[in-house]
């Protein structure tokens, strides 16, 4: 029984393939060909999300590891994956949005990419070691929107502006680490209400709306939700592009539940 459910996890239902095949048919310079194939291929990418596994364990049952590596990179490159979340999430609830951060193990695998490459690859060195850090933006529903990637050591508040830009949201839930004058003074001009805590050290005194801050669990709900992914917990793949893919197909999952 255990094994059954593990493999209905680990593949896309009719239901969910009726709504992922047509958005797929509409991003350029993808060539779908045979559609089972296509089906096939995408089923295998979400065994290995789900398993987490390296490509080389890929059953044969679903292709040749080698191939369907290569067209998946492929596909990163041409930023298949983020553009079928953003449709997925244009029915996003933007009454308020919530925005953190969540650090993500590397494994052995996501290492050696080039040398002196783990700064561009979103690499670092944290307090839990060898990591990567996730900077996600969910809407109130907790339903993914928008990733940035960065080395396990940066800063949350130093992604806030860029994960923001073009949401369009109503009001901002964070936690203190984004409490920076700078963030404050932009969402003001976006005429954007900020639901964040002040730090304690601050010298003047600023509202925070607590009673809305207890929908900030949204997030916290959503890195939960992706760590299910094991391939999204800990980080295998060794260029930043191809961990976005991953977390952007486990995303487009979430909108399909």
């Amino acid at each position: 029984m255990i094994c059954q459910v593990s493999i209905e996890r680990a593949t896309i239902s009719d239901l969910e393939w009726d709504f992922i095949q047509p958005e797929l048919s509409k991003i350029p310079r993808i060539k779908m060909g045979n559609i089972d194939k296509c089906r096939k291929f995408i089923g295998a990418v979400l065994w290995l999300l789900r398993g987490g596994m390296e490509w080389r364990m890929l059953p044969a049952e679903h292709g040749k590891w080698n191939s369907v590596f290569k067209r998946y990179s492929r596909w990163c490159t041409y930023g298949v994956w983020e553009r079928l979340l953003a449709r997925f999430s244009q029915s996003a609830d933007l009454q308020d949005v919530s925005i953190d951060g969540t650090v993500n193990r590397a494994h052995a695998c996501a290492a050696g990419y080039k040398k002196d490459s783990a700064e561009n690859e979103a690499l670092g060195r944290s307090k839990g070691g060898f990591s990567c850090k996730v900077h996600a933006v969910c809407d109130a529903h907790g339903l993914p929107l928008k990733f940035i990637l960065t080395g396990g050591q940066a800063a949350d508040c130093t992604q806030a502006i860029p994960l923001l830009e073009n949401i369009g949201a109503a009001a901002v839930l964070a936690d203190k680490a984004y409490d920076t004058n700078e963030i404050r003074e932009w969402l003001k001009q976006c005429g954007i209400k900020a639901v964040i805590p002040p730090k304690s050290n601050r010298n003047d005194e600023i509202f925070c709306d607590f009673w809305h801050y207890k929908e900030r669990h949204a997030i916290e709900c959503l890195f939960g939700k992706l760590k299910y992914y094991r391939r999204i917990s800990t980080r295998y793949e060794k260029k930043a592009i191809n961990y976005m893919g991953m977390l952007c197909l486990a995303s487009v999952f979430l909108w399909l539940r």
